[in-house]
């Protein structure tokens, strides 16, 4: 009994300890969970002799893991900075002529690095609403979209053409402490994959861009 109510004391200390953190300066790690798509304004129809070839976008979601560390600096209105290992994705459906093809559904998965600058107001003690820009550099990929598309063509290939994308986040997050909950929905400006085609203006029908929710819980060091 007498352990018992040393822990809990010890226990209520800890807490009353952190539910007083509220530096001008957190610097922390976090981690959690992408749930990302690929689409664009145009799904891509090839010819490959008298066949077509359908491209389009799947609605479900790929899971992936995000994590890393972020800065912030104020309190009521803040400037975060974060550096997160961003593991994204998307579906396609392939169909040839109309029917969908032994190749099904093509999943996309790559890995990023990305740097979002967050600025923020802090609405309540516990509450927080924040958005800004972000840069994302594609460290690799699976290549399943140029494997889908060399079976096809025999000739032509698509890939991720452009390894850094620009793009944007904007989310809320809660404080209790030093755990931080952040909840966040992430877009792009720039396309994230392009088509290597002889015919440059079907190559450009098929200009997608990224978007994902993105839910992590962070730990403040100092």
């Amino acid at each position: 009994m007498k352990n018992f109510m040393i822990a809990l004391c010890l226990m209520t200390v800890s807490y009353a300890a952190s539910a007083q953190y509220d530096p001008a300066f957190r610097f922390g790690i976090k981690a959690g969970a992408n749930l990302s798509n690929i689409n664009g304004s145009n799904d891509l129809t090839l010819a490959s002799g008298n066949n077509p070839f359908n491209f389009k976008d799947n609605d479900n979601r790929s899971l992936g893991f995000a994590g890393g560390v972020f800065f912030r600096f104020g309190k009521t209105f803040y400037i975060q900075p974060e550096i997160l290992l961003s593991q994204k994705g998307g579906r396609f459906n392939v169909y040839e002529d109309g029917v969908q093809d032994s190749n099904g559904k093509v999943d996309v998965r790559f890995s990023n690095l990305d740097v979002p600058i967050l600025f923020g107001v802090r609405v309540a003690k516990f509450f927080r609403i924040n958005v800004g820009p972000m840069a994302s550099l594609r460290l690799s990929n699976n290549g399943k979209i140029g494997d889908s598309f060399d079976v096809i063509t025999g000739e032509n290939s698509a890939e991720f053409k452009n390894r850094l994308a620009y793009g944007y986040q904007a989310g809320v997050g809660f404080d209790f402490g030093r755990l931080s909950l952040d909840v966040r929905y992430e877009g792009n400006f720039t396309d994230i994959v392009k088509v290597e085609f002889d015919n440059a203006t079907t190559a450009s029908q098929f200009g997608k861009k990224s978007n994902l929710f993105q839910a992590t819980l962070g730990f403040a060091i100092f």
